[in-house]
């Protein structure tokens, strides 16, 4: 059965480079700033951070997108940034990867949202923030409607990549959900907290356990609470799947008129989960598009998941790394 699983996986991956998904989300760029501390600072009792390297990356809904990229999906996406350097770097970066940037709106309302770690031995220092999480204005929502309505015919799945900055917000959510539904697209969300549950009828959301338990507002502490919050949630949304991601032990898949069934995590190490979730949503999207059921899209989700926490940082999969990784075992 493992191996018949595993076989199914392998070919399915294949085609990935025949499918179209189109993310709509919260555009961010991660920077890093990798160092080493050896002292105390006089100044305060904070450690001093000796620079060793920088580096930066697309995060937020454009590390969901960095993932199909790199499972070689044909990616679209559609959101905001500043007229700033920032923005810029995240079109440059997109259009090397081949990435449709067509639906990237540069505003002046607003920066580019930028997201600064500092990072030593492998530890997050500290975190800095530079955002604008004001919903997005009426002008804005029309336009990145008017954009999903002119391509929609020509994508496999809609990925609603919501990090609560104003992008994600009810009339885009339901006007990309109502446009989704009557073309028959996959649609699929990683939610947050604030709009949870207007994600009535789409095919999959992926919260985490927090999340989960957050929207429902209750404790989730053991698997049967896991068990008994996804059935909550499947039946306030009247949702086809729902796959709830618990960090290192694992996650769990529900499906419409089956049993849930837990998955336990594939990863041998767990250094930092930072778009760890974005990978799930990403490689479980890509396998649904193919033809995969929800389970089998978890199971090769769970896998993708396993390798991206192994690692420090915002990182991706990729087809290479997914294959390896199927195979291994």
């Amino acid at each position: 059965m493992i191996k018949r699983i595993k076989e199914l996986l392998l070919k399915k991956i294949s085609e990935f480079k025949n499918k179209n998904i189109l993310v709509v989300g919260d555009i961010m760029l991660d920077e890093y700033i990798w160092g080493s501390v050896s002292r105390i600072s006089p100044e305060a009792p904070v450690p001093v951070v000796l620079v060793e390297k920088e580096s930066k990356i697309p995060g937020g809904a454009t590390n969901v997108v960095n993932n199909l990229a790199d499972l070689e999906v044909n990616t679209y996406v559609c959101g905001i940034i500043g007229k700033d350097a920032s923005g810029k770097f995240i079109k440059n970066y997109f259009k090397k990867k081949k990435v449709n940037i067509d639906g990237i709106i540069e505003t002046p309302e607003r920066a580019t949202t930028r997201k600064t770690r500092i990072i030593a031995h492998q530890q997050q220092v500290v975190r800095v923030d530079r955002e604008n999480s004001i919903p997005v204005s009426d002008s804005i929502i029309k336009r990145i409607v008017n954009y999903v309505k002119d391509i929609i015919k020509y994508i496999d799945a809609i990925i609603l990549s919501d990090y609560g900055k104003g992008v994600i917000i009810p009339p885009i959510i339901e006007s990309i959900i109502e446009l989704g539904v009557k073309h028959s697209k996959i649609i699929t969300v990683d939610p947050k907290i604030e709009h949870f549950f207007y994600y009535k009828g789409v095919t999959l959301i992926t919260p985490n356990h927090n999340e989960a338990s957050q929207a429902l507002g209750i404790k989730i502490k053991t698997q049967d609470d896991v068990y008994n919050a996804g059935k909550m949630i499947m039946k306030k949304l009247n949702l086809k799947s729902l796959l709830i991601t618990q960090s290192k032990d694992g996650m769990t898949v529900f499906q419409r008129g089956k049993s849930p069934r837990h998955i336990p995590t594939n990863a041998l190490q767990v250094f930092d989960v930072t778009g760890a979730g974005d990978t799930v949503i990403s490689t479980a999207t890509a396998a649904l598009t193919t033809g995969l059921g929800i389970e089998e899209s978890a199971i090769l989700s769970n896998y993708a998941a396993g390798i991206v926490v192994g690692e420090v940082g915002t990182t991706t999969i990729s087809t290479k790394k997914l294959i390896s990784a199927l195979k291994k075992e």
